[in-house]
């Protein structure tokens, strides 16, 4: 049984891979600030947290592996830009909240830490801090290896590149050659036939229409064999459409969003239950499908790893 601290938990990538692989896993705690991601991962995975009388005599805690994923809006590049110095109150500074954590747990530290953000960590203006990062874990007796993985090389159509910091607690450094690539699917097997399409995904607004197939931040790509990253939200610029012809677009659907990011249909419907549509879109969704890391780059490193 392998026993997992989620942290920044989302609505739970690391153990939705663990489950696709048929690993037997234990989210020991998790934890995540938006109750809407929470009602999604309890609705994901609702089997596993049925109540049951439970002995904590001898109840070992001590987790296997730590995921977290810190906010990256002060560091990314769509972002303002705020950093992520330690004690200076911004969302990004909480990845010096996981050092601590994992200091504090003294013998209990998890063997394997996965740390996941956006490719600007590795900019020199936000690179100190990702130093910083790395020696801490150092000192903390891990051994430490990065790379910045992109989900096409992962069966998923969709360009995006996250970095990936794997710490191994006294043990030699990750080695991300083994990871298995796998080639990149067709992006017809994740969209809706458009004619099929609620007409609410239809793009109507005069600023996002004015700037389709132009280049810079304004902007609307026209999806072709690949998605862009998957954001927060689908209706702001810089956007990606999907041609329907006869000069009409449309957003991608939640369900689209959930798919490219590795999740099945089933996962997204259980997610979906858990929320009312408010306007015109389920906003909840797609804000957990942008806020998500790719289910199958955690299938590959969980294959090596465990």
């Amino acid at each position: 049984m392998i026993q997992t601290l989620e942290l920044f938990g989302g609505v739970g990538s690391p153990f939705k891979a663990l489950k696709n692989l048929g690993i037997p896993a234990k989210a020991i705690d998790y934890v995540e600030i938006d109750p809407k991601a929470v009602d999604s991962y309890n609705a994901i995975f609702a089997e596993d947290l049925l109540y049951k009388t439970q002995s904590v005599v001898g109840w070992n805690l001590k987790p296997d592996v730590l995921i977290h994923g810190s906010p990256c809006q002060d560091i990314s590049i769509a972002g303002q830009r705020l950093g992520a110095d330690a004690n200076s109150g911004t969302r990004s500074s909480l990845m010096w909240e996981t050092i601590n954590i994992i200091r504090q747990m003294g013998e209990w530290r998890p063997k394997i830490v996965i740390w996941e953000n956006v490719k600007a960590v590795l900019h020199k203006n936000m690179r100190a801090n990702f130093n910083k990062y790395l020696e801490e874990m150092e000192k903390l007796g891990y051994s430490n290896s990065f790379q910045c993985l992109d989900a096409r090389d992962f069966g998923l159509p969709q360009a995006r590149q996250r970095v990936f910091t794997i710490s191994t607690l006294n043990a030699g450094p990750f080695n991300f050659e083994l990871l298995r690539k796998r080639p990149m699917r067709n992006i017809n097997e994740f969209l809706l036939d458009s004619s099929t399409v609620d007409d609410v995904y239809t793009v109507t607004q005069p600023s996002i229409l004015s700037v389709i197939g132009k280049k810079g931040i304004k902007r609307a790509t026209v999806i072709e064999d690949f998605a862009y990253t998957i954001t927060t939200r689908q209706d702001r610029s810089p956007a990606q459409v999907v041609d329907c012809g006869n000069d009409r677009y449309r957003y991608l659907t939640e369900l689209e969003c959930w798919r490219l990011q590795g999740y099945s249909d089933e996962d997204y419907f259980r997610a979906a239950s858990a929320h009312k549509r408010n306007g015109r879109f389920t906003m909840p969704l797609y804000k957990q499908s942008g806020n998500s890391i790719p289910v199958t780059i955690f299938e590959s490193i969980f294959e090596v790893i465990l």
